[in-house]
């Protein structure tokens, strides 16, 4: 009994140590503050006003909002049921789409050859023929379903029912500013002209308060809607609070279009928008590429602000905006891609490379548009045209947690030295690994989490089918 009572004892006193030492630990662990997610070891660029970067840093999320951003010491001072390592890879703000007409991915990349005007000539005939609220639901969600896992986590819309385009939006988990369409003749969902404004209505009404879906007005352009509806369309969106959007100033003869259509002669289609009073902080203008200095003074005093679509804008022959001038007079403009008819791609890493690439190709100047720029464009500069800039746009404190991890280890981001460089010049949709909106999960090592994709693609198969039924017999094959 001798021998055995020391190792009694040394026993005892070794489950005493472990007891005190799981204590410790738990008392460790309950000092943390409690969070969701947080991801560590990221390279930041927090695109917040002083373009704050962490190389080794922490973002905390918590309640869907970013609750703290810093360097790797901050890591220790949460838990969370889920950590993101982040190995060193950008860490960034989702990128925001100005404008987009995301249900067009259905007819992308037909009526490429030889056509002189697609948009008369293809578009509208195959939107006659064959839209319809199971098109363009189907469509949508293949469309947000690219965005999502391209890295854009908040996107503006003008197409027809919207409420469509809302539902599918909200599938896939994406922000979506969207836009009812009104329009000066019958469409889907309007059988006559101006439809749209009721419709516009309805939909404001459904999802004015919705967590993902910013319900808006759209007038689709000086040219096809009146001066009076333009300024009802106007109205509405005032009424409601709700944005505001529009066509302006895409093509060389848009004023003169006006002139013979609604006998309104001005000298630019901006100074005929600021004479209906519609042009305010509230008003984006989608392309604004043939402006002049007085014009962009006009947007300017009245706080309009722009989405620049420079893939669009060259493929289809339309020109280049004055970005550079605009951004110099500090009107606040975002990147899009346009529809994916007009574009074939809602690829915001292609737009930032080709709008720094383009601007100092037509400026003779290889110092404009630096890749800091154009990141910021696609981010808080997004944010600032469509008027989500204190939800949205930067990493900050408060902000909702719409955040992208963009693998830098891949053949075409390593080695990176310069983020800003790569995320503009060398990166692209395959390279983001990870998507976070409004704190929740979308994009996980990049498989969708919220959508069957399989699925998606036996529907877009069904409608690819209908499509290329319909596309051969448009006028436009027997000219070729």
């Amino acid at each position: 009994m001798k021998r055995k009572f020391p190792v009694i004892i040394f026993i005892v006193f070794l489950l005493l140590g472990t007891l005190s030492a799981v204590s410790a630990g738990n008392r460790v662990e309950a000092a943390r503050d409690k969070a969701d997610i947080v991801i560590k070891n990221g390279y930041i660029l927090t695109i917040n006003e002083k373009k704050d970067v962490f190389p080794k840093g922490t973002v905390v999320i918590k309640d869907k909002k970013i609750i703290a951003v810093g360097d790797e010491k901050l890591s220790e001072q949460y838990s969370a049921s889920k950590v993101i390592n982040a190995a060193g890879n950008i860490v960034m703000p989702g990128m925001i789409n100005t404008h987009n007409h995301v249900p067009m991915v259905a007819f992308r990349s037909i009526g490429e050859e030889g056509v002189g005007n697609r948009l008369f000539e293809v578009f509208f005939p195959l939107e006659e023929k064959l839209l319809s609220r199971d098109l363009i639901y189907k469509a949508s969600i293949h469309g947000a379903i690219e965005m999502a896992m391209g890295g854009v986590t908040t996107y503006a819309d003008m197409y027809y029912h919207e409420d469509e385009v809302a539902k599918a939006t909200e599938k896939i988990g994406i922000r979506g500013v969207l836009g009812e369409t009104v329009i000066g003749f019958p469409v889907v969902d309007a059988p006559e002209p101006y439809g749209g404004l009721k419709y516009a209505e309805d939909f404001i009404k459904q999802y004015k308060n919705n967590e993902l879906i910013t319900p808006s007005v759209v007038a689709h352009a000086p040219y096809t809607v009146s001066p009076e509806m333009l300024k009802a369309s106007k109205a509405l969106a005032n009424k409601y609070h709700v944005p505001f959007a529009l066509h302006a100033a895409e093509f060389a003869d848009e004023a003169q279009r006006v002139a013979s259509k609604y006998g309104q002669t001005y000298e630019s289609v901006i100074k005929y928008l600021d004479s209906l009073g519609i042009l305010d902080e509230n008003t984006m203008l989608a392309h604004a590429i043939h402006i002049d200095d007085e014009d962009i003074a006009i947007i300017k005093k009245r706080g309009a602000t722009i989405a620049h679509n420079p893939i669009a804008n060259t493929k289809g022959a339309t020109g280049v905006a004055p970005a550079i001038k605009i951004d110099k007079a500090r009107i606040k403009m975002g990147l899009g891609t346009d529809g994916p008819m007009s574009s074939n791609t809602m690829d915001v890493f292609g737009t930032m490379g080709y709008a720094a690439r383009i601007h100092k190709l037509v400026n003779k100047d290889q110092s404009l548009m630096p890749p800091s720029k154009v990141v910021e464009l696609a981010t808080i500069g997004g944010a600032k045209a469509l008027g989500m800039d204190k939800k949205i746009g930067s990493l900050e404190v408060g902000k909702f947690a719409d955040i992208i991890i963009v693998d830098v280890h891949e053949p075409n981001t390593f080695p990176t030295y310069d983020p800003y460089a790569t995320l503009a010049y060398s990166a692209g949709p395959q390279n983001v690994k990870d998507v976070i909106v409004n704190g929740k999960m979308i994009v996980e090592n990049k498989k969708l989490k919220t959508y069957s994709y399989k699925k998606d693609l036996k529907d877009m198969g069904e409608i690819y089918k209908q499509v290329e039924k319909v596309e051969k017999t448009l006028p436009y094959h027997k000219q070729q």
